[in-house]
């Protein structure tokens, strides 16, 4: 039989059970955050038909998407978590509850080029606010701390959530009679800090503006400062524009609340050049971005829209959300060596090595630390004493526990802490106690440890 040659796709992850052990403790990390602010799961299919999720049609998504035919059904992989969630909210108006809100994290794909960073099939973890014909402006301002909950958690400090209006941006340039132009207006800002402020206003006259409306629009996005400051120079154009003037609220009552929703100021920045590049966001927009190392870019973004399921359905149905590349950010994250590699990833806590060729106690053992609590695997391969010491030591296995003539007899566990060297002699409640209490210790630090 001719031999395959095992490989896996460009843009397709696999890791190692170490790693991938860090990668289930961040899902873990994002599941406890976002149920502890009332959010609940939500599945949604891998594959749709593709006249569902390509509904709005065009653009460059659409050539990224994988789509192709099952007998006569054309169906898509998914390219992202908001258009299934767009038609589940769409089919099951009736039966839900709103505010409706919703976590998902899973996998989408994009047949875009693979490259370092960039994955064709990655996961996302995405949360939304979806409210019934209107939705109140404390959940855009609840969505920061979700987010600061998040990175901390991670173990991160030194990260920014970064936060704009698109109606003030809109209302602005409606200001400079550029009203019609305003979503191209925006992707090009979107870029600023990718390439700079000079090749935008360079980008912005070549789309025919003025290299005064330019200068004015380049002016604008450069006011900074603490919230207060940016709001405080925002005023001087109140009056001029009603639009304006919303999105100049809406920014304010979401600065407003951030202290007593726990979000200190150092991790939060009003920030004029955040426009985000799709063109649903019509209000609130959030980016954010890890202090030393802003070449990764924006490692959760999202924002709030005002029809989600316009494509599907004539009832209004507003939200505000946001989106983490998990795969993306996992990824930067080792590449930068920025995993925490003492954080106990092993399968197990403890390793049984039973020492004669009766297995009963071991499994009554096993059995018993299980019943505790306590994570635990027999070694029952026939090999010598060293390569069963190798085994547990491979994949980080903290603890072994020898059974033996000696420990048969006196109904005892030989417990050896492979991290310390240390070994004891105990009871077995008195094991489960020490090995559960040690793992527990070994699991308590941070996923991310910053440098």
């Amino acid at each position: 039989m001719e031999k395959r040659k095992p490989r896996t796709l460009s843009g397709f992850m696999e890791l190692l059970p170490a790693p991938q052990a860090q990668m289930e403790r961040m899902m873990q990390i994002l599941r406890e955050t976002y149920e502890l602010y009332g959010f609940s799961p939500l599945d949604t299919p891998l594959i749709e038909a593709s006249d569902v999720l390509l509904a709005k049609g065009g653009g460059e998504t659409e050539k990224q998407v994988y789509r192709f035919l099952k007998g006569d059904t054309d169906i898509a992989l998914r390219f992202d978590l908001t258009v299934p969630l767009a038609k589940y909210v769409a089919l099951h108006a009736n039966d839900l509850c709103f505010p409706f809100r919703r976590y998902q994290i899973g996998k989408v794909y994009r047949g875009e080029r693979a490259q370092r960073g960039r994955f064709r099939e990655f996961y996302q973890a995405d949360i939304d606010i979806i409210g019934d014909g209107k939705l109140g402006i404390i959940n855009e301002a609840e969505i920061p701390s979700i987010i600061y909950r998040i990175f901390r958690r991670f173990g991160l400090k030194r990260f920014v959530i970064r936060v704009n209006n698109r109606k003030i941006l809109s209302g602005f340039y409606a200001m400079l009679g550029l009203a019609a132009r305003a979503g191209d207006i925006m992707r090009v800002v979107d870029k600023l800090d990718k390439i700079g402020a000079q090749k935008v206003r360079a980008a912005l006259c070549e789309d025919g503006l003025s290299p005064a409306q330019a200068e004015e629009i380049l002016k604008l996005t450069a006011i900074s400062g603490s919230p207060a400051a940016v709001l405080r120079e925002l005023e001087q154009w109140r009056g001029r524009d009603e639009l304006f003037d919303l999105g100049l609220s809406e920014l304010a009552a979401v600065t407003q609340h951030l202290s007593a929703f726990g979000v200190p100021q150092e991790n939060f920045a009003v920030d004029l050049t955040i426009a985000r590049g799709l063109d649903y966001y019509t209000g609130t927009v959030y980016e954010t971005t890890l202090l030393d190392y802003p070449e990764i870019g924006s490692v959760c973004s999202g924002g709030r829209y005002d029809n989600l399921a316009e494509y599907y359905t004539d009832r209004q149905l507003p939200g505000v959300g946001i989106s983490i590349g998990l795969t993306r950010l996992f990824y930067v994250l080792s590449e930068q060596g920025l995993l925490n590699s003492e954080l106990l990833c092993a399968p197990a806590d403890c390793l049984i090595l039973p020492m004669t060729k009766e297995y009963e106690s071991a499994i009554a053992l096993a059995t018993a630390l299980r019943e505790a609590g306590v994570r635990t695997q027999i070694y029952a391969e026939e090999k010598k004493f060293k390569a069963k010491i190798t085994y547990a030591d491979r994949v980080g296995i903290p603890y072994v526990i020898f059974l033996g003539e000696d420990e048969l007899t006196q109904n005892v566990c030989t417990v050896k802490n492979l991290r310390t060297g240390e070994q004891l002699r105990l009871s077995q409640e008195e094991t489960a106690i020490l090995i559960r209490d040690g793992a527990a210790q070994m699991s308590a630090g941070a996923v991310i440890l910053e440098k």
